[in-house]
Parts: structure tokens; C-alpha cells; sequence
């Protein structure tokens, strides 16, 4: 009997600890406080202290509730186009065509998102700053300050 009930316990661990696994590949790599500090000191100003958007910038968080790891560090260090809809393919995006013939044609200012990928702050902290934003989106993270 004592068997039996030791085994019992043995595979409630294993499956806590499988839960536990599975929970921890799930979460994004980086510190998601470090992406706070990253967020508050580059990001807040335009796009609002909790990442829901201002008058400088759009809200953040149902876009990146849409992407990826590799697709936001691509927007945050390479693009400057947060206004237009997250494409799964970027050949062929009619929004983002329709912004640059407005450009080409000096129909809309130029767009003031910096180019962050000459900043070595940010290229250093960019997982840190998906982990942030993404513990934000998927609502695991409030607007408050995260614990270090």
C-alpha cells in the first residue's frame, strides 16, 4: 500500500514539473523588468507609459499580441511602419505600398519612428523588450513596474 501511495506522488511531481517545463519554453526569452527599463527610458514617451498607445505613437499591445520574436525585433530595429496592419508577408502588403507612394509623393511627413538598430541599449535589450511587451499583450504583465 505505502508503494502505491509513494508512486502516486512520484508521477504528481513528474507532472508538475512537466507543466512546469512546458510553462518555462512558452515564455519568452529576456527580463521582462529589464524590458520595462528599456520600454520606459526609449519607448514610453511616444507610445504611452503602459504600451497602450498616445498621440506621438499607436498602442503596442494587440500588435504584438500578433507577432513573433523574430517579427518584432524586425519592426523595432528595421521598419517604421507600427501604423499599418502586421503582415504575414511583406512582399506584398498593399497598406505599406499605399504609405511609401505617400512618401515618395511628399503627400504625409516623413515617419519619426528612430532606427534602433544603431542603439546599442536597445540591440543589447530587444528580448528583454519583447518579453515586456509580450507579458503586456498576453496580459501576464500590468502597467506597473515589474519585479526585478
Amino acid at each position: 500500500m505505502l508503494a502505491l501511495s509513494l508512486t502516486g506522488c512520484s508521477i504528481e511531481w513528474q507532472n508538475r514539473q512537466a507543466a512546469q517545463e512546458v510553462a518555462k519554453a512558452a515564455t519568452p526569452p529576456g527580463s521582462v523588468y529589464r524590458g520595462w527599463r528599456l520600454f520606459q527610458g526609449k519607448c514610453a514617451s511616444c507610445h504611452g507609459a503602459a504600451a497602450t498607445g498616445s498621440a506621438g505613437g499607436p498602442n503596442l499591445l494587440p500588435r504584438v499580441r500578433e507577432m513573433g520574436s523574430r517579427q518584432f525585433v524586425s519592426t523595432v530595429l528595421y521598419r517604421y511602419d507600427w501604423g499599418l496592419p502586421v503582415a504575414k508577408d511583406t512582399r506584398a502588403n498593399p497598406a505599406l505600398d499605399a504609405l511609401l507612394e505617400d512618401l515618395l509623393q511628399r503627400r504625409q511627413y516623413a515617419l519619426t519612428m528612430p532606427a534602433w538598430q544603431g542603439e546599442p541599449s536597445v540591440t543589447v535589450h530587444i528580448a528583454d523588450l519583447y518579453a515586456y511587451l509580450s507579458a503586456r499583450a498576453q496580459e501576464q504583465q500590468g502597467p506597473e513596474r515589474p519585479s526585478p
